[in-house]
Parts: C-alpha cells; sequence; structure tokens
C-alpha cells in the first residue's frame, strides 16, 4: 500500500522501524568518525518538522500562557507519548519529562546518543516555525538545549530540556 505523508500523519503507525534505524544509523556514524553526531539528529528533526508542519499544526501562535499545552499536544499526537512539563522562568527552560519516548524504548550500551534528540530538534522547530512569520512580541522561539534522561541511557524515563526566548527569533 502507498501512503502520502499526508495519510502517513493521520495514521497511527508505530515509531519501531524509525527507532531502529535511529540506532542503526548513530552506530555507523559513530563507528565511521562522523563529526557532530547531536547536532546531526537535531538538524534531522528540525527537516522533519519542515516537512511535518504543512499538514499539521497544533495552533497558529505559541506564547508563554499556551506553550506547555502545545509541547504536550506535539508530543502526544506526533510521538504518542505522554509527558509532564515544567518551566524554569529564572533560566528560560522547558523540562519534558517522556514517559513513554517512542525514539528511546531501550537502553544501548554500545552508543552515546539518545534518539530523543531527533525530538529536541523536531519540537523546537515545529514551534519557531509556527511563530516565525508573528511579529507578536509575546511569541516564543525554542532551541534544543539538552537530553538530561534517556531510557536509551538507562534512565526510566527521557527527560529533555529546551532554551526559550520571547519575541522575534533572530
Amino acid at each position: 500500500m502507498n501512503y502520502s505523508r499526508k495519510d502517513l500523519i493521520q495514521t497511527d503507525a508505530t515509531m519501531n522501524q524509525m527507532r531502529n534505524s535511529i540506532y542503526i544509523l548513530a552506530k555507523l556514524m559513530e563507528k565511521n568518525g562522523v563529526p557532530d553526531l547531536k547536532d546531526k539528529l537535531r538538524k534531522m528533526g528540525q527537516n522533519m518538522a519542515k516537512t511535518y508542519i504543512r499538514y499539521w499544526k497544533p495552533t497558529n501562535y505559541v506564547n508563554i500562557s499556551n506553550i506547555k499545552d502545545v509541547i504536550a499536544t506535539v508530543y502526544q499526537k506526533v510521538f504518542n507519548s505522554s509527558t509532564s512539563i515544567v518551566i524554569n522562568d529564572v533560566e528560560n527552560l522547558i523540562r519534558v519529562q517522556d514517559y513513554r519516548c517512542a525514539l528511546c524504548k531501550y537502553h544501548y550500551d554500545d552508543i552515546e546518543i539518545a534518539g530523543c534528540e531527533i525530538i529536541l530538534g523536531m519540537v523546537s522547530e515545529i514551534i519557531s516555525l509556527i511563530n516565525n512569520e508573528s511579529s507578536d512580541p509575546s511569541s516564543l522561539f525554542l532551541e534544543p538545549y539538552e537530553i538530561k534522561e534517556s531510557r536509551a541511557f538507562g534512565n526510566k524515563t527521557c527527560v529533555q530540556l529546551y532554551k526559550y526566548k520571547t519575541g522575534r527569533s533572530s
């Protein structure tokens, strides 16, 4: 059966093949000495967001008052994840604890990168793309910051951190 990209977004297709492929690709890249693997995975997520946003977006704007709902919706609809989200206004950080990370189901002893680096790139890019054309000074822009914990590293959940800023993207 052939699916269009729009069809795929509307299905409940599992992430198993993608998750497995990410680790095979990461191992191969690591073995061949490819530099900046983390940045490459994040860029992969950003590129996915640029395609995904053409077919679905959770809202028409994102600001500090709706950021938790928007992030929770993206994680639930795109990755079938369950999350808790905490905003740290002092450090401009958003902490997402992902209880069912679609890209980090298993612990891998032989690799030092988490598949959810892709999620960091994708979610931050979706938020930025939504607000990219906005001149609203309360628009929020995210940058991938850090994978604090990952099921791929043996943790019970994945914890992803995003840096945010308000106003026009630079």
